[in-house]
């Protein structure tokens, strides 16, 4: 369908702003209301303007919204989501039955949250797979909290590297509740054997946020550093992912 000229104001024309939003307005006859137009209009400007970074979570969430609900106001949706989980990364991460707890949000909402989650995973994960983990050190946090500081459970992540220290597997081993995940070191050196890897990094998140290893973390971790040196595995080091920051074992002297 083509778009009508603004200047052409015929009343029997359906009005309406964006292409995502064209086709509802022209099948149903209904005019986009101005101010949910006019508001679209002036997000994606400041978005194009100036990217991410010169909006606030809420804004950044509503242009996401717009095109699971083309026909709607969806700022009291954005700050409903973000009053309940938090922050943009904890929206998009958060388990699709709990999101759809909300008020307002229905499947078409819940996709598209989990597109763009998928969307900024596969990015992240990209940059670092297949490459020299150790030379591209920052490219590997930024995956991490990417992945998983905004989980609400525990999660336990193996990195395999191969002898160059190229990320050859990047696998989930476990999932477990807000402050426990069940971690089998047998399990993780068998796999590093099936893969022909040749050293380890251990990453879990602390749901949390506060990164700070706890005695089984650290208990934990030994284990597997030396079931790994009996068989010739050397383990790099064991992130702890919180909210905004990680601790490294390695750099805070656990390894």
């Amino acid at each position: 369908m083509t778009r009508p000229d603004p200047a052409f104001d015929d009343p029997t024309l359906p009005l309406f702003g964006d292409a995502d939003e064209a086709e509802p307005a022209a099948l149903t006859g209904e005019r986009l209301p101005s101010y949910i137009r006019d508001h679209r209009k002036r997000l994606r400007a400041r978005f194009t303007e100036g990217g991410a970074a010169a909006m606030p979570d809420y804004e950044l969430l509503e242009l996401l919204l717009f095109r699971a609900l083309p026909r709607q106001d969806v700022k009291p949706l954005a700050r409903r989501l973000i009053d309940r989980f938090g922050d943009f990364g904890r929206v998009i991460s958060a388990a699709p039955l709990r999101l759809m707890e909300v008020e307002g949000v229905g499947e078409a909402v819940v996709q598209e949250l989990k597109i763009t989650e998928a969307a900024a995973l596969r990015l992240a994960r990209a940059k670092v797979m297949q490459r020299p983990v150790l030379s591209s050190w920052d490219a590997l946090l930024d995956y991490c909290h990417t992945a998983m500081a905004h989980r609400e459970t525990e999660q336990f992540r193996v990195l395999y590297l191969d002898r160059r220290n190229v990320l050859i597997a990047d696998e989930e081993q476990a999932r477990g509740t807000v402050d426990h995940v069940p971690v089998y070191p047998r399990e993780v050196i068998r796999r590093a054997l099936e893969i022909n890897a040749s050293a380890l990094i251990l990453v879990h998140n602390h749901p949390s946020g506060d990164p700070t290893p706890s005695e089984a973390d650290i208990a934990m971790t030994e284990q597997i550093r030396q079931a790994g040196a009996l068989l010739g595995l050397v383990l790099h080091d064991h992130l702890v992912i919180g909210k905004s920051r990680e601790v490294s074992f390695r750099t805070a002297g656990y390894l």
